[in-house]
């Protein structure tokens, strides 16, 4: 499809959120381009429904040229959510085309991921066992059913991650509360606030019972940043609550 300055916006970026956009900055004068424009078009259609082409005429779109700072061209920048995710500059043969576009689209476990059911998960952390993004809510769907050991297992896979480090923690304090062995107060109610959705009310309560959670502090401490890394730095709740952790804390 051929974007203009006035289009960019929706057919690009917008776009881009939704499936990755491969824009070629070209001109009609330049016999690369013109070398370019067939290779790019047929590998687009080859890989028809995961990715667009988009086509950008430099001379009369001469805005959108500067603001990428298009200095040779053909000039081919792909776009996923909004940014630009990566480019190359000039005719480049089919099998560099070919292996530029592939990079784009999602493998099979970035697709089983999505997926997010379980045997997608499982099959997600057999083909890469320290996947993150796999493991942990694999392992919150074993927890959630009461298979704690397997899910401890998994998690033990990813180690130095908040999440999974938070969520082990859980399981360990968890299972003190139901043998009687942690007298402390309020995780019951913080736990099924963060069940529930609710991490502000999850996160007041974890951080309340810090000042009873003697032997536990560090357990607690844990399952309050892995709450903390989920919510994302910019979150306000997230920059309130690593505040009082540090005051209760230290």
């Amino acid at each position: 499809m051929d974007v203009t300055e006035v289009t960019f916006q929706s057919q690009v970026i917008e776009r881009s959120r939704q499936l990755p956009v491969v824009v070629d900055f070209w001109a009609e004068w330049c016999p690369p381009c013109r070398q370019l424009g067939p290779v790019l078009e047929r590998a687009v259609a080859q890989r028809a429904g995961k990715l667009e082409l988009a086509k950008i005429d430099v001379d009369s779109n001469q805005g959108l040229a500067r603001s990428f700072g298009i200095q040779g061209i053909p000039a081919v920048k792909a776009f996923k959510d909004g940014v630009v995710a990566s480019e190359f500059v000039g005719a480049q043969p089919p099998q560099v085309v070919e292996r530029f576009l592939d990079s784009l689209l999602p493998s099979e476990v970035d697709a089983l991921v999505a997926a997010g059911d379980e045997a997608s998960l499982r099959r997600a952390a057999e083909l890469e066992p320290a996947r993150a993004d796999a493991v942990v809510p694999l392992a919150r769907i074993l927890r959630s059913r009461g298979d704690e050991d397997e899910a401890l297992r998994l998690l033990a896979q990813v180690p130095g991650n908040f999440a999974a480090d938070g969520l082990a923690a859980r399981i360990k304090l968890e299972r003190a509360l139901a043998a009687g062995e942690l007298p402390v107060d309020g995780l019951e109610q913080a736990f099924a606030a963060l069940d529930r959705g609710d991490s502000e009310a999850a996160l007041d309560g974890l951080l309340n019972a810090l000042s009873s959670a003697d032997g536990a502090k560090e357990d607690v401490r844990r399952i309050v940043v892995g709450i903390l890394d989920e919510l994302g730095v910019e979150d306000p709740l997230a920059r309130d609550a690593r505040r009082r952790l540090a005051a209760a804390l230290y």
